[in-house]
């Protein structure tokens, strides 16, 4: 018989043959090797770390000499237990070419160990890199699944950009095998061959197309996570694939109508993972596309409520069918029901859901406010939620539902929450109850009771915008100021060293308005026990505590020093004693107090003829608010409970003019601002009437008329308004002054606000990139050559942005005044705000360079951008 009827091989046979004798032989020459086990078992022995590293280290000695040998029989073990040595933190580099030896081998599981130890200990030396592109090479041609998965596996996992470019035309080919297998391993390698080069993306197109015809579940899943990231990065491959709307729909259609499959089933669910994956998708090319939006909504409102809620995947299904509704251009009532189940969320008792519940609602709240007000109720349940995460979230979240209708509700709740809350939260939820109190306020008198309580129920970590604007409202609010300095002074008699802010407004109001609380029946409610009657004595008591008491701050002694002395004008005895009580601040250590004891004294000896006229009381301050339509306009445009930014009228000498320091930017002089150019430009400052006792004031407080700033004198008031950047907030002002002035305006919390970047006409996209969305609202000036632009900064990442900087430059033709920004940290969709203001003498078409600069996720970014489109008839 002859011997090829057998399949009888003799070459290859005695090859066997000799390699079995030489194994032998090995196995008889050299000891047999410890086993993994048996190592894992001596490391876990031992007591202390140094035990370990000896035994670590006597076994790494003996890999070692194995290496050495050319042919060791047990190059497999040893790999696998340096890779195990590499897990534990300890150095197993030198293991890095007996890897490429394994790969090399004929035998499976010698491969199998070999790719593992590339994907853990493989660096990126072109060298090394070269050598298993050889072998990656080889084993995708391979006949065997198993071994063209080990390649596709350790390609997607390793792979450099050279090595991507050399075998992406292998990945597509096997993207077309008929293994199923093989299909979903290669589409998961194109998925990061993508991401390392995607230019490449165009090779992977047909065969990705093709996938969606698929059965099998993996590959289905495989393809539509390889079309979404085509998606994401590329929009010409995005409108590529909008023609797949119609496969996705039915592709999910018979996942919900399908009946019980074991293979598929998760708790009751079939393939959720499938379910998401498409739903995000479909939320990815419906994205501002109204026909494609169309197509989608029926299946969106068919799983939105045919999907079981009682478990976990049902819910993760919801939530991405959420997402989905509120992206694209959905239906008004799918909005609803989306808003609904988000509702429902709100009621889970997994803190998880919760949260992702709150998140989404106050992302989406803008889009359709009336819904998410249903849900008003559960959501401030939420706030006494013993989460911290959810508290915060649900906080945000009820700010963003206020409006004129139900503000009295929401304050009623939110100052409840103030009191009880910890004191993370007292700083910034006093500042937002302020500022929506500001413009939903249905009347001064709760707008005043509103402000007075969250002074009492924040203590000292009130911000110093909430003590600025209460003092703006009392000013301007004429007719309950006297109210206001009663209801201050009972909250003064007691004892408010943890309430600092308080005695600031308190000290301030009585100051001003101490002869109304002295002379007049002032009432505090409706019952006649409620009228508050006071002496002098009774409140020159207090003011003496307030002045020497040690848990007082300086900035409060301050205020109380300020208000002791216009008190000298409102009291028609006890002058002497507050002279004695001021003139002892003169030796006073701290040297604020001391000057101003001292210049405060001379008020009472040899300027005393002035004292009555500097110390009259300061005239309401007066803010340009806007008008009812805007002001609707403005709740309509609100996002995330962010405001629109609000006129405000300031002196000049208020605004930064430090930010012309910062136009020196990117070289030359064509786009940079003469400073000395713009002063000789500049509009003269106003006359100041010669007056003797005008003069005494500029010698009693040290200033030289002929070299100072102008200062403008009105009822013998003057108003050193002085810049604080305080908490990064704009414009607000020191009620005090740097030089002891007597009186000065304050800003609104208006100005801490921003803007909807698609709720005005005049809106500009100044600068798109990594995330940063900077916009530019312009609006007339006060002349026809200016120009006010409101900048507004969004954050579209996942990752907080700090220290942002935002600097621009134009021809010297304008002139350029910068206000400060909102803040120099931008949290994950919010924004920050910047006032420019622009005077465009000449009327030409105005251009802009930016510079940007940041720290996002630990990486500082620099960019610069310039701006040429502007509308040119702006001017005309």
């Amino acid at each position: 018989m002859n011997s090829s009827d057998h399949g009888f091989n003799p070459a290859f046979n005695m090859a066997a043959i000799k390699q079995v004798f030489n194994e032998a032989v090995e196995r008889v020459r050299m000891p047999t090797p410890m086993r993994l086990r048996d190592l894992i078992r001596q490391i876990r022995a031992a007591r202390t770390a140094t035990e370990e590293r000896e035994v670590i280290n006597k076994e790494c000695a003996y890999i070692r000499s194995t290496f050495r040998e050319e042919d060791s029989a047990w190059r497999c073990r040893n790999v696998a237990k340096l890779l195990y040595i590499h897990m534990l933190g300890y150095p197993a580099h030198f293991g890095q070419l007996e890897c490429l030896k394994l790969i090399a081998s004929p035998r499976f599981t010698d491969k199998r160990i070999g790719y593992l130890g590339a994907m853990l200990l493989l660096d990126e030396r072109q060298d090394v890199h070269l050598l298993i592109t050889n072998c990656l090479k080889n084993d995708l041609n391979s006949s065997t699944q198993f071994v063209v998965g080990l390649a596709l596996c350790t390609l997607g996992a390793i792979a450099s950009p050279e090595m991507s470019r050399d075998l992406a035309a292998e990945v597509e080919r096997l993207m077309k095998s008929p293994n199923a297998y093989i299909r979903k391993k290669a589409a998961l390698c194109a998925y990061r061959i993508v991401l390392k080069v995607p230019e490449l993306m165009e090779i992977f197109l047909p065969a990705t197309r093709s996938l969606l015809s698929e059965k099998n579940h993996g590959v289905l899943i495989t393809g539509v996570t390889l079309i979404t990231e085509m998606c994401e990065h590329s929009p010409d491959t995005l409108q590529h694939f909008k023609k797949i709307v119609p496969n996705l729909v039915r592709i999910l259609k018979n996942l919900i109508l399908a009946g019980y499959s074991p293979e598929h089933d998760v708790s009751g669910v079939s393939d959720p993972f499938l379910q998401v994956k498409i739903l995000r998708l479909l939320r990815i090319l419906g994205r501002n596309d109204a026909e494609a939006s169309e197509a989608m909504n029926d299946i969106l409102a068919q799983v939105a409520t045919n999907t079981e809620t009682s478990k976990n995947v049902g819910n993760t299904i919801l939530y991405e069918t959420v997402l989905s509704i509120m992206d694209i251009k959905s239906e008004s009532g799918l909005r609803v029901l989306a808003v609904n189940i988000l509702g429902r969320f709100l009621l889970n008792n997994d803190k998880n859901i919760r949260y992702v519940a709150l998140n989404t609602l106050l992302k989406t709240v803008h889009l359709d406010t009336s819904a998410v007000q249903r849900h008003r109720t559960t959501i401030l349940e939420c706030l006494k939620d013993p989460d911290v995460s959810i508290r915060r979230r649900a906080l945000e979240l009820s700010f963003a539902l206020i409006n004129s209708n139900n503000v009295r509700i929401m304050m009623k709740e939110l100052l409840l929450f103030l009191e009880r809350s910890d004191p993370e939260f007292k700083a910034q939820c006093s500042s937002s109850i302020v500022l929506a109190a500001e413009r939903y306020a249905p009347n001064k008198r709760w707008h005043l009771d509103t402000l007075l309580r969250v002074l009492i129920a924040a203590g000292n970590y009130v911000r110093d915008d909430v003590v600025s604007s209460t003092i703006q409202l009392i000013s301007e609010s004429v007719a309950e100021q006297g109210y206001v300095a009663a209801q201050l002074w009972r909250a003064l008699e007691q004892d408010t060293c943890d309430r600092q802010p308080l005695t600031q407004v308190a000290t301030w109001s009585i100051g001003e308005y101490g002869d109304t609380l002295l002379y007049g029946d002032v009432s505090v409610g409706d019952d006649p026990s409620d009228i508050v009657k006071v002496t002098e004595e009774e409140i020159l008591d207090v003011y003496q505590r307030l002045l020497w008491s040690p848990q007082n701050s300086v900035v409060t002694k301050q205020y109380t020093l300020l208000s002791l002395t216009k008190l000298s004008t409102r009291f028609r005895t006890n002058v002497e004693r507050i002279r004695q009580m001021v003139q002892q601040f003169g030796s006073h250590l701290h040297i604020e107090l001391q000057q101003r004891g001292v210049e405060f004294t001379q008020l009472f000896n040899s300027h005393a003829h002035l004292r009555p006229a500097l110390l009259e009381r300061m005239p309401p301050m007066e803010v340009v608010r806007r008008d009812n339509g805007a002001q609707q306009q403005a709740q309509h445009s609100a996002v995330n409970g962010v405001l629109d930014i609000a006129d405000v009228n300031t002196d000049e000498s208020a605004i930064n003019n430090d930010s012309n320091a910062l136009l020196v930017l990117l070289g030359g002089s064509e786009g940079v601002i003469d400073t000395e150019a713009d002063q000789a430009n500049a509009k003269p400052p106003a006359s100041i009437p010669s007056s003797t006792d005008n003069q005494d004031l500029m010698d009693l407080l040290g200033l030289d008329i002929g070299s100072t700033a102008p200062v403008a004198v009105n009822n013998m008031n003057m108003n050193n308004n002085v810049h604080s950047t305080n908490n990064n907030n704009p414009l607000l002002l020191d009620p005090l002054g740097s030089l002891g002035s007597l009186s000065t305006p304050t800003q609104p919390l208006s100005a801490l606000t921003s803007i909807n970047p698609s709720s005005d006409t005049n809106c500009i996209v100044a600068y798109e990139k990594n995330g940063l969305r900077i916009m530019f609202t312009l609006e007339h000036g006060d002349s026809p050559t200016s120009i006010s632009i409101t900048m507004a900064a969004y954050n579209e990442t996942s990752m907080p942005i700090s220290e942002f900087l935002f600097q621009v430059a134009v021809p010297k033709t304008f002139q350029l005044q910068m206000m400060s920004p909102s803040g120099t940290t931008i949290s994950s969709s919010g924004s920050v705000t910047q006032v420019l203001r622009i005077q465009n003498p000449n009327k030409g078409a105005l251009r802009m360079r930016m510079r940007i600069s940041y720290n996002s996720g630990g990486a500082n970014v620099q960019d610069q951008a310039e701006l040429n489109h502007f509308p040119t008839d702006w001017y005309q």
